[in-house]
C-alpha cells in the first residue's frame, strides 16, 4: 500500500525553484496546516502540467451545460508570489503525473507519481505483459478551478524567471553568452 500525501484541498499549492538560473531545481509544494510536501521535477514537467491544467479548465468553460464557475484567469485573491515554504525536503522526484476533473466536488485532481526506471523492452518482447510496480508513495492534490488558474499563473512566472532566450536560436543564454547554432557556433551575448 503506497504512502499517499493527500491534500483536499491544500492551503497552498505552488511551483518554485531553488538555485540560480541554469542550475535551478524545480519543486511542486503542497501545504495544509503543519504538513508540507515538496516534490522535485523537471522544468519541462512544470510546463506540461501548466499547459494541460489550462487546457482542462478551458474545455470545462466551453462545455455545454457546465454549471461550475471556471475563471478565465487567476483570481487576484488567490495569487501567490511568496517563496517556497521551508524546510524544502524532497519527498521524491516526480515521474508520471495524471490530471482529472471531479465533477462531484468541482475539483481539479493532480496525481504525482515518483520517477522509476523504465523497463527496457526489446523488439521481441513487445507482446509480453509487463506489470508496472506499485509506487511507494504519491502526491494527490485536489484544488478548485480558481486555485488551479493561480497555480498555472505562478508556475509560468517561475519558469520565465530563468535564463533569457537567445533571439536567434531560442536556446537559453548564460550570463557569459552561449554558442549559437544559428550563428555557426559563434558566441552570442544577450542583447
Amino acid at each position: 500500500m503506497p504512502l499517499v500525501h493527500s491534500f483536499d484541498p491544500p492551503e497552498r499549492f505552488v511551483t518554485g525553484t531553488v538555485g540560480e538560473p541554469g542550475m535551478r531545481t524545480f519543486f511542486l509544494q503542497a501545504r495544509a496546516d503543519a504538513r508540507l510536501v515538496s516534490v522535485s521535477l523537471e522544468k519541462q514537467q512544470v510546463i506540461a502540467l501548466v499547459e494541460r491544467v489550462d487546457e482542462l479548465l478551458d474545455e470545462l468553460m466551453a462545455a455545454p451545460g457546465q454549471e461550475t464557475l471556471i475563471p478565465a484567469v487567476a483570481p487576484v485573491d488567490l495569487q501567490d508570489s511568496a517563496p517556497l515554504d521551508q524546510p524544502i525536503e524532497e519527498e521524491f522526484r516526480a515521474g508520471t503525473m495524471t490530471l482529472s476533473w471531479d465533477p462531484g466536488d468541482e475539483r481539479v485532481v493532480i496525481e504525482v507519481f515518483p520517477f522509476s526506471e523504465t523497463v527496457v523492452i526489446a523488439p521481441d518482447q513487445v507482446e509480453e505483459d509487463f506489470a508496472e510496480p506499485e509506487p511507494e508513495e504519491l502526491l494527490v492534490v485536489r484544488i478548485s478551478p480558481g486555485m488551479a488558474r493561480a497555480f498555472c499563473a505562478r508556475a509560468l512566472q517561475v519558469v520565465e524567471a530563468g535564463r533569457p532566450s537567445c533571439p536567434f536560436c531560442g536556446n537559453p543564454v548564460d550570463p557569459d553568452g552561449h554558442l549559437c547554432v544559428r550563428a555557426n557556433g559563434f558566441r552570442r551575448r544577450e542583447p
